[in-house]
């Protein structure tokens, strides 16, 4: 079988999800905001499922210890995140609008690079990172959807990692207590779960379907 046109990938979206829901999709933009073990899965789980405009942000390169969880592989070690993660994804998705940028966002530039895009998704790895892009996000764009990540660490029970929103348009997801410090760190399988979750609220978001 030959390279598939875009047409033949949007058909075989279509087949999957519907053409309702995949219109739906298609018309989406969000802002995923940190590359690591949360945000490179998030992505490849947007494209995927053919959401139209995914915008990549991170300041990081690629490390060795990424490799364990995080959507890199050791041919793309010491490029940056937002252009080895492009590559990446257009592997998964050709067709997909992506854009990224090697930007570390602050409270003096939030406004103008998160101001384009309807959801925009937390995946830092500091805590303090988190709360300064959470806090911008609701005190500036209280009417975009946000979605942020909070405890995955460690090998717990996957079934710990919940989805709860915390309000009107702000979604949390994670168990909300494990924390790197507390022993065993990240595991691949336990992180791509939490980001699992925030990849699914998007798209629940996306098709109009909302956490109680």
């Amino acid at each position: 079988m030959g390279f598939p046109t875009k047409k033949e990938m949007y058909d075989a979206l279509v087949e999957r999800h519907g053409e309702g829901l995949q219109a739906k999709f298609s018309k989406g933009t969000v802002a995923v905001c940190g590359l690591g073990g949360l945000g490179s899965n998030i992505a490849l789980h947007l494209v995927r499922a053919g959401v139209g405009h995914i915008h990549l942000m991170d300041f990081d390169k690629v490390d060795i210890s990424n490799l364990n969880r995080q959507q890199y592989f050791p041919d793309q070690l010491g490029r940056y995140k937002a252009d080895a993660l492009t590559e990446t994804l257009k592997r998964a998705a050709p067709y997909c609008d992506i854009t990224s940028q090697v930007v570390k966002l602050d409270e003096d530039n939030i406004d103008k690079l998160l101001a384009p895009y309807d959801i925009i998704c937390e995946a830092f790895d500091k805590a303090d990172q988190k709360a300064m892009l959470v806090n911008a996000v609701l005190e500036k764009f209280p009417e975009k959807y946000l979605l942020s990540g909070s405890g995955m660490a460690g090998l717990g029970s996957s079934n710990e990692i919940i989805t709860r929103r915390i309000g009107k348009r702000f979604y949390l997801c994670g168990d909300g207590k494990s924390d790197v410090s507390d022993g065993l760190g990240l595991v691949s399988a336990r992180v791509a779960v939490c980001a699992a979750h925030q990849a699914n609220m998007i798209l629940r978001i996306l098709a109009d379907e909302f956490e109680p």
